[in-house]
């Protein structure tokens, strides 16, 4: 029976996808994915059929996956980061409901959520909540009930997708909120191309991260009450009582 491999890349950087995800790229004849994580990976894997659909045609995409598998060939569906965190998971295993004689194996990837957390340091010590501002599938009067409901339970707040063209004020509006429940100078970090070439990261002040320019190759990371930097780590103490 022909299978499809729901497969994390990881952040972008070969040495950070894992083992498991090598093995099915090297091992399927078909690699599907958006065409920004199929450019990732063409050039090593130059023998493999690649199939890809722009941003917002992931529905398309996955009934393409089905089509392939159904001709008897094991298909790779590749997202960045892990398939099961606002990747592709969940949409090929709705889809897989029509098509029983299609086995799906999910795969998992380093999401930027951890990624990003082991470039500032050790910010996700503790409870933590990840929050996307991308409002094309979740209206922002619930990202928006998202937010405070962290921002008053004092979780570490991971936020992917921050801003883009047309939400160029979103982290502001973010921070607004957040600033009603959190300090000023709470400590928080941004990484931008996690993994990839041109990586950078800073580690800043809730007030400062307000007016901060993003963009969604960035991801940011607002500390709890306890977070602190630490020899230039941002740092999330887990509670041990004897260090």
């Amino acid at each position: 029976m022909s299978k499809i491999y729901v497969t994390g890349l990881g952040p972008g950087a070969a040495e950070q996808m894992t083992v498991q995800a090598k093995k099915v790229l090297e091992q399927c004849s078909v690699i599907i994915g958006y065409t920004v994580y199929i450019d990732l990976i063409r050039k090593e894997y130059p023998d493999k059929i690649f199939l890809s659909t722009p941003m917002r045609k992931e529905a398309d995409r996955c009934r393409m996956a089905f089509e392939e598998a159904k001709k008897g060939r094991d298909v790779a569906m590749v997202c960045s980061g892990d398939a099961g965190v606002y990747g592709m998971a969940g949409l090929i295993c709705e889809i897989g409901r029509d098509e029983p004689d299609v086995e799906i194996e999910i795969v998992p990837g380093i999401t930027a959520a951890t990624g990003g957390a082991a470039v500032l340091g050790a910010p996700l010590m503790h409870d933590f909540a990840v929050i996307s501002l991308s409002d094309l599938l979740t209206p922002w009067e619930k990202i928006e009930k998202r937010l405070i409901a962290a921002a008053k339970a004092d979780f570490v707040i991971c936020l992917y997708n921050p801003s883009s063209k047309k939400r160029a004020d979103y982290l502001a509006r973010a921070c607004d909120i957040i600033m009603e429940y959190r300090k000023r100078e709470t400590v928080c970090g941004t990484v931008r191309n996690i993994g990839r070439d041109g990586e950078t990261c800073e580690i800043l002040s809730l007030e400062s991260l307000h007016d901060k320019q993003v963009d969604m190759f960035t991801t940011v990371f607002i500390g709890n009450s306890n977070t602190m930097e630490l020899n230039g780590r941002m740092v999330t103490p887990r509670g041990y009582k004897d260090v």
